[in-house]
């Protein structure tokens, strides 16, 4: 029915081609007018459009066919290389903000150049994005050549850089790197003290080069900064026994209807007795006074059986309206080790969660996001729902004669595996280079080990080293060469043939086995063929082969056995290579969805964050935060209020007391605003009275300590609570995340609980953040020489290492391991449910 549709109306991507078409003969017309400048007059071609472009106002759509011609001419210049028409569509596609299908070695290091070049002329910077760091430094040199002869500067963004050279790096037109360094870039710049350390400018435009890799394949994993941020379990043991000997009432109060508990005057002194300081709510001491509130907390306010068991010498959290135990969750901001230290526990210091985002998230920042590819066809409908981008697949300059052959199906591995061999060692007699493709390393391991026994020499590739295999990879094509890589190798590396090898037919690719994704295997055939040249492919697939065993391969393995066929007797069957593609399908299909889901849970993570970045963002750049700390305690005011004077109840039973308590614990001293003051007002102008009353005792502290001083305790203040607060928010929301699925077993929709609890617990972050600014504002001494300091501090796990879910490919195969023992992928999740299904 589909294709009958698109029949009838066209694929859009074609007919968007066939538009583009008029613009591809104007930038040809304009060839010969540009051939005629010299260096210098093509070089202020550039000044030129940016003055267009930047003080004109005149679109980049209409530079557009100027700004190509003057790249194509400048690249003739200076690498040798004109583009070619089709290379022209491929840049038009990729400046619309849309996905180039290009096939392998059709130039697409070359096609990026035009869209880069025009969208670097508006001066905001245009970020190129590669998947490893030896292709970022070796297209920046290559293409910087272009670019700097037309004008422009091009940096680049490696790992080991400072500070000061990142965003020197960012600064330039262009700038290269990879997906992971731009990203944690953009989680740092969240996480500084001052403005002036930022090191990124506001994202504008990134092209991605191997957009599926990056955008699909890697968007399975967050990219996450962890540290141990204020875990010292030697304080929560000094807290706890402190809090021991304080007497309810005249030490603390406990108000039972908000469940808040405060130290009072006298508890306060004890405080600073017991710890030798002179004033607990100092700036120095702020991790001292939030342990002593929690273990308040652990002791007076978290009951043992009613709000938490002890079990297996751990806390666990009981469900307040189910009763039910929450294995795996913890309490937050410590909380859950100030009750560890109450019940002589072993307390865990945890590792947390500092910042993370998803690639995803990350790239939707983009003002405008384009990618190119060899393979994104099969993944156009995750591109247009997630990333808003289509699909266009770009003509070849040159029809593509690469014989793809039927796979060939052998009833055992061990049949496959001695024809792959008998096939690689036949073709290299006669010279033809080969490259074998494998899903798994212990694949290419065994290939290598029977091509050692027929004595044929071969590299061997698994995606470790870049630089050496993208050298190895370029030479895959010379005469009498054997290759064998995963999929993960050399990618992004064009492989040349060498002298005499079209006669023998050009590269043959050999696939040990199909991939669980359609995607992966069009890579690999993609390899041979390229520019027009000879080549060939094929698949050898058997029975017992993962994908085939995964999809009921078992009535065609009977059949093959009531046939009589042998082990190493192929049949070359249409029936069974559609039923591989079916079993594909399906395979992306879920893999897809499992994608959507975590992208659905982390965009609600990501609206939460994006406010918190933003209101960072204004605490930086502003010069006085005044007028949000009154409004952050008019907040705090009204809340306490509101809490003890309900409309429900008659104004003789309101709770006075309780209120002017937590006044005096929090923003006013004692006698400032008594009982006495607040009887028969109604809670508007209870407000009000409270409200002038700190604003006169804010006003005193301002003529204290001169204006200047306090504007910037106002930001240290913030900034501390702010990121604290988050940081702890961060690891709360990611253990609700991980129970929350079970609520599935009560019908409930998981992410519909998720969304609402995560928003709850927002807005509690956001109530305890005004109470601790409002605070410290009022009841800390400023500093003679205050400095803004780092919660924690944190580093970049990089995705696939020991400390999250790893990428899934390539992949060990070992020993067999059973359904419900972890995944060896490190997601955490049982096998059958990750990598098993």
């Amino acid at each position: 029915m589909l294709g009958l549709l698109k029949k009838i109306v066209g694929d859009p991507g074609q007919r968007q081609l066939k538009k583009m078409q008029k613009t591809v003969d104007e930038i040809e017309a304009l060839g010969d007018e540009f051939k005629k400048l010299s260096d210098d007059g093509l070089r202020q071609k550039t000044e030129e459009f940016k003055k267009r472009i930047q003080e004109d106002g005149e679109s980049l759509d209409k530079i557009l066919p100027e700004a190509f011609a003057a790249v194509r001419e400048g690249s003739t210049r200076v690498l040798n290389m004109r583009h070619y028409p089709v290379q022209l569509l491929g840049g038009m596609v990729l400046h619309n903000g849309d996905i180039a299908e290009m096939k392998t070695g059709e130039g697409k290091t070359l096609v990026a150049t035009l869209p880069v070049y025009l969208n670097a002329l508006t001066g905001k910077g245009v970020h190129v994005v590669t998947v490893n760091e030896y292709l970022a430094r070796r297209d920046s040199e290559m293409m910087g050549e272009l670019y700097r002869f037309l004008g422009l500067t091009v940096g680049l963004n490696e790992n080991s850089l400072t500070k000061e050279e990142k965003r020197e790096a960012y600064a330039c037109d262009i700038t290269y790197g990879t997906n992971n360094e731009f990203g944690f870039d953009y989680l740092r710049d969240n996480m500084v003290l001052y403005k002036e350390e930022m090191v990124q400018r506001p994202l504008y435009f990134a092209l991605v080069d191997e957009v599926d890799s990056i955008l699909i394949d890697e968007a399975r994993t967050p990219l996450i900064i962890s540290g141990s941020a204020e875990k010292s379990t030697v304080l929560y043991m000094q807290a706890n026994a402190f809090v021991r000997m304080l007497k309810k009432e005249e030490d603390y109060t406990l108000d039972e209807k908000t469940k808040n508990v405060q130290l009072t005057e006298e508890g306060v002194n004890k405080a600073e007795k017991a710890f030798n300081i002179e004033n607990l709510y100092d700036s120095a001491h702020v991790q001292l006074n939030h342990h002593i509130n929690q273990a308040l907390k652990a002791h007076a306010v978290m009951l043992r059986d009613t709000d938490y068991v002890v079990e297996d010498g751990e806390v666990v959290i009981v469900d307040q309206f189910t009763g039910r135990l929450m294995k795996g969750r913890r309490y937050s901001d410590g909380l859950h080790q100030a009750i560890e230290a109450k019940e002589g526990l072993n307390i865990q210091r945890e590792s947390m969660t500092l910042a993370t985002i998803t690639f995803q998230n990350y790239f939707r920042r983009y003002q405008k996001l384009s990618g190119m590819t060899g393979t994104a066809k099969t993944e156009e409908e995750e591109f247009r729902n997630i990333y808003g981008m289509n699909v266009s697949s770009i003509p070849t300059n040159k029809p593509v004669i690469r014989d793809d052959r039927p796979d060939l199906i052998y009833k055992t591995m061990k049949g496959k595996f001695n024809a792959v061999v008998e096939e690689i060692a036949e073709l290299n007699d006669k010279g033809q280079p080969v490259l074998v493709g494998t899903v798994s390393i212990e694949t290419s391991e065994l290939v290598s080990q029977l091509l050692k026994k027929r004595g044929v020499k071969h590299h061997v590739l698994n995606a470790k080293n870049h630089e050496k295999e993208a050298e190895i990879i370029e030479n895959a094509g010379q005469k009498g060469a054997v290759t064998i890589a995963t999929n993960m190798a050399g990618r992004g590396t064009d492989i040349k043939l060498g002298e005499g090898v079209l006669e023998l037919g050009g590269l043959h690719v050999l696939g040990t086995e199909r991939h669980e994704s359609r995607r992966i295997d069009n890579q690999l055939r993609g390899r041979a063929g390229r520019q027009g040249d000879p080549g060939s492919s094929q698949f050898y697939l058997s029975m017992e082969d993962e994908l085939m065993r995964r999809f009921g391969s078992d009535n065609m393995k009977t059949m093959m056995e009531k046939l009589g066929m042998e082990e190493d007797q192929p049949i070359e069957s249409k029936l069974v290579s559609r039923a591989v593609e079916t079993a594909q399908k399906r395979v992306e299909g879920n893999n897809f969805d499992a994608r959507k889901q975590v992208l659905s849970y982390d965009d609600v993570m990501n609206e939460q964050r994006e406010v918190i970045y933003k209101q960072r963002m204004e605490v930086l750049e502003s010069d006085n935060l005044r007028e949000i700390v009154e409004e952050m305690m008019k907040d705090v005011i009204e809340r306490v209020v509101a809490s003890h004077t309900p409309a429900n109840e008659v104004p003789e039973d309101w709770d006075i007391a309780a209120i002017v308590r937590y006044l005096n614990a929090t923003v006013l001293n004692e006698g400032d605003v008594t009982e006495k003051d607040l009887w028969g007002k109604d809670p508007e102008e209870m407000n009000e009275l409270i409200i002038a009353k700190v604003k006169e005792h804010y006003e005193q502290k301002e003529v204290e300590f001169t204006p200047e001083r306090m504007r910037e305790f106002e930001k240290v203040i913030v900034l501390r609570a702010v990121d604290r607060k988050w940081m702890n928010h961060i690891d709360q929301m990611d253990q609700l995340r991980q129970g929350i699925h079970l609520r599935a077993y009560g019908q409930n929709d998981p992410l519909r609980e998720y969304k609402f609890e995560g928003f709850q617990m927002f807005e509690d972050m956001i109530a305890s953040i005004e109470e601790e600014v409002a605070t410290y504002i009022m009841k800390a001494q400023v500093e003679q020489n205050m400095q803004r300091t780092k919660v924690a501090e944190g580093k970049a796990v990089v995705p696939g290492s020991s400390k999250q879910p790893a990428k899934k490919q390539p992949i060990r195969k070992g020993q067999e391991i059973k359904r419900n023992e972890p995944c060896p992928c490190g997601s955490g999740k049982k096998y059958k449910q990750c990598c098993g299904q």
